[in-house]
């Protein structure tokens, strides 16, 4: 017999079994008040989230996001990583490729090699360019494909936050994948992120993905830093005019979200080269346009670090 069947007939001797208990002139009914559902809401979700716990000696943690695919967003966290360390060269910066089904860190940053463990059991981080770096693309090789369920790829993730020597850092950038799945989830209630990149292009397409991302962050309590727009516009090299081929909207779209563009950038060929070359624009290309404001963008990331500390002194000291 099918489920279809089983379960009126199922309730149906539920129902008949409470009114032979009760009182012939008695009604059985539930019912709360809206308060006593969303408490009650509240209770399960406190109940079944994860206990926020910090990495150990790991300052602050920023993601770099996108809704979309191909929106150039581990560009970003690369050069953005990288960027932070050339202008601040005291500072302890890591970079997390937290794309485990699709990772390209070990490209963009020329790494490779299964990592090492220490003494304390602890995968050590490669290091290029001064930063610390760890992805699922070093411990499989290239033409291998994870293929795992949720919650493995939620173990992987454990493991690459938690068993591996990160500290000490001041800064850690986690380049997470597309969407809005497991990996987002995952990190959001595992680990206190301070604050979020948002990563898009103008086609209508890739911004309608990006109002999703962003509503995810809302929804997960993260903080968004801003947006960061690539491939704006096309430059004339004959008459160096603006040409804006995959359409003008992320402005609108900006306002519409009530945030702001943080950077935006050009397309260039050059950077092609540089991903595939393993040497990030900011040094490859260090007096470029796109160098210059991977410099302003870190910048930003520092000067929101820095508010966001002195906010929360003040209110402990309150």
């Amino acid at each position: 017999m099918s489920m279809n069947k089983i379960l009126p007939r199922l309730y149906g001797l539920l129902v008949s079994n409470i009114k032979a208990s009760a009182p012939c002139c008695t009604t059985v009914r539930l019912q709360h008040s809206k308060s006593d559902v969303n408490e009650h809401r509240a209770k399960i979700m406190a109940r079944g989230l994860p206990e926020k716990k910090p990495l150990p000696k790991v300052k602050s943690i920023i993601l770099v996001a996108s809704g979309k695919g191909g929106v150039g967003k581990t560009t970003t966290a690369v050069n953005l990583a990288c960027a932070m360390k050339v202008i601040e060269p005291d500072k302890e910066i890591g970079l997390l490729d937290a794309d485990v089904f699709g990772p390209s860190v070990p490209l963009m940053m020329n790494i490779s090699g299964e990592p090492m463990l220490n003494d304390d059991n602890l995968i050590e981080p490669h290091i290029n360019y001064g930063v610390k770096c760890m992805s699922m693309g070093l411990l499989v090789s290239g033409e291998n494909a994870v293929v795992w369920r949720g919650l493995m790829v939620m173990q992987a993730l454990e493991r690459l936050t938690r068993n591996v020597a990160w500290g000490p850092l001041d800064c850690l950038i986690v380049d997470t994948p597309p969407g809005t799945g497991d990996t987002h989830l995952s990190l959001a209630q595992n680990l206190p992120i301070d604050g979020a990149i948002v990563v898009t292009t103008p086609q209508s397409a890739a911004l309608q993905v990006t109002k999703r991302g962003v509503n995810m962050l809302e929804k997960l309590k993260v903080p968004i830093i801003g947006l960061v727009e690539n491939m704006s516009h096309a430059i004339c090299h004959k008459c160096g005019s603006k040409n804006f081929i995959f359409g003008n909207e992320t402005k609108q779209t900006a306002d519409q979200m009530g945030l702001k563009i943080i950077q935006s950038f050009e397309v260039d060929s050059n950077m092609s080269e540089c991903i595939n070359s393993g040497k990030p624009a900011i040094y490859a290309l260090p007096d470029s346009t796109h160098a210059e404001k991977y410099r302003q963008l870190a910048n930003t990331v520092f000067k929101y670090i820095s508010n966001k500390d002195m906010a929360e002194d003040e209110a402990s000291e309150q």
